[in-house]
């Protein structure tokens, strides 16, 4: 791996782990967690606090980000959500259902989540924000091709096909059989694609200001979303009606 490319992804893993854990850490538990060098270790955390985006604490010998890391994210509601309409229809969905609920949007030939909220059920699958699913295999990716054009559909596919494995190759028609099932029905049902057990129900939802095309899920286990089917088609249609529309 470029060194580079290496540095930049430590950088990101250090502040994920802050994500994670929620409070101070020290450097021993950085280097144990994250895996990597002592040495490497605190040069890192070193340069961080003294670009100002970490503070060490010498008492406790402990460092967390400062108010520099919230500030840098604040634009990003609006950035990537247009509006704050997003996040309110995600938390009705939530509130009204318990189940993992999510936003995800096109980066490059994937759907990725950038939203997610999770069910207090025991039984669940694990999703968090930068997750990343196959465009064209997914359920979310799929409902994010159809709110493209087919010309637009068979170039990106050309794309893809041009770079994953022969076996995992997609042929066009078959494709658009399904994106024009989703067209045609407003969501999509996708069982056992990803992981064995688990589904979603998306639906591709109305464009706002900024333009992005987002798909709101619904996830769970593959049984309780047939058991729930319609329950969660009606309550993912209330808050696209009562919020966004």
């Amino acid at each position: 791996m470029n060194a580079s490319i290496k540095s930049a992804r430590r950088i990101f893993e250090v502040l994920e782990y802050f994500e994670d854990v929620k409070r101070p850490v020290s450097l021993k538990e950085v280097a144990t967690k994250c895996d990597y060098p002592t040495s490497s270790a605190a040069a890192l955390l070193k340069s961080m606090a003294v670009l100002g985006y970490l503070f060490y604490d010498s008492y406790n010998r402990t460092y967390m980000p400062t108010m520099r890391i919230a500030q840098m994210g604040r634009w990003l509601d609006a950035g990537l959500f247009g509006d704050s309409a997003f996040l309110a229809l995600v938390d009705f969905v939530h509130k009204e259902l318990d189940e993992l609920v999510s936003i995800s949007t096109q980066s490059d030939l994937h759907a990725q989540y950038i939203h997610c909220l999770q069910t207090s059920k025991r039984l669940r699958f694990e999703v968090k924000p930068g997750d990343v699913r196959p465009l064209a295999i997914s359920g979310i990716g799929r409902t994010m091709l159809s709110g493209h054009t087919d010309v637009e559909i068979a170039r990106l596919m050309r794309r893809i096909n041009a770079v994953c494995p022969p076996e995992e190759r997609i042929e066009l028609n078959a494709l658009m059989k399904i994106i024009n099932g989703i067209r045609r029905d407003g969501y999509m049902f996708s069982k056992h694609i990803i992981v064995q057990d688990a589904g979603v129900i998306a639906m591709l939802l109305p464009q706002r200001d900024f333009g992005r095309d987002l798909v709101l899920g619904v996830g769970g286990p593959v049984s309780r979303l047939e058991e729930r089917h319609e329950e969660i088609l009606a309550c993912m249609r209330e808050g696209i009606a009562r919020l966004l529309k």
